[in-house]
């Protein structure tokens, strides 16, 4: 579920909502992957642009941004828009995104790693993925 209007996180300030596009997908290509390989399907990135904006993804989810973060990553790692490291860009995309909206992660060491091997392997969906990430939120 989305928190109410006028809710508050645990710093006390308002959650704030960030809705990405494809433009920053790929400026955040660039930051996690300086030699990057050529996108091979933006239909893919387009895909988790819309993903992430679902505000119900199922009765009773609840639609944070650590959801939104995972919902980017799950796409990115399954869809495979790159031909090649779409764990890597995946990963970087969760730590940009919680940045983005500030709110700080404290990943412990290849939890990102594994993660995204669990995603790619079919053993984590976004709902888990989302459950991961709100353990690492500072």
């Amino acid at each position: 579920m989305t928190p109410p209007p006028g809710w508050t996180g645990p710093a006390g300030r308002p959650d704030v909502e960030l809705y990405i596009d494809l433009r920053w997908l790929l400026e955040r290509q660039a930051d996690v992957l300086p030699k990057h390989p050529t996108v091979h399907d933006f239909s893919s990135l387009v895909a988790a642009v819309g993903r992430h904006r679902v505000g119900t993804p199922r009765v009773g989810a609840i639609v944070d941004n650590a959801w939104r973060a995972a919902a980017l990553m799950h796409a990115i790692v399954r869809l495979r828009p790159l031909p090649a490291r779409n764990a890597l860009f995946g990963a970087g995309i969760v730590t940009a995104y919680m940045d983005a909206v500030g709110e700080s992660l404290d990943v412990p060491y290849r939890a990102l790693v594994d993660l995204a091997r669990d995603i790619d392997a079919g053993r984590s969906d976004a709902y888990d993925a989302a459950d991961r990430i709100r353990t690492w939120k500072m």
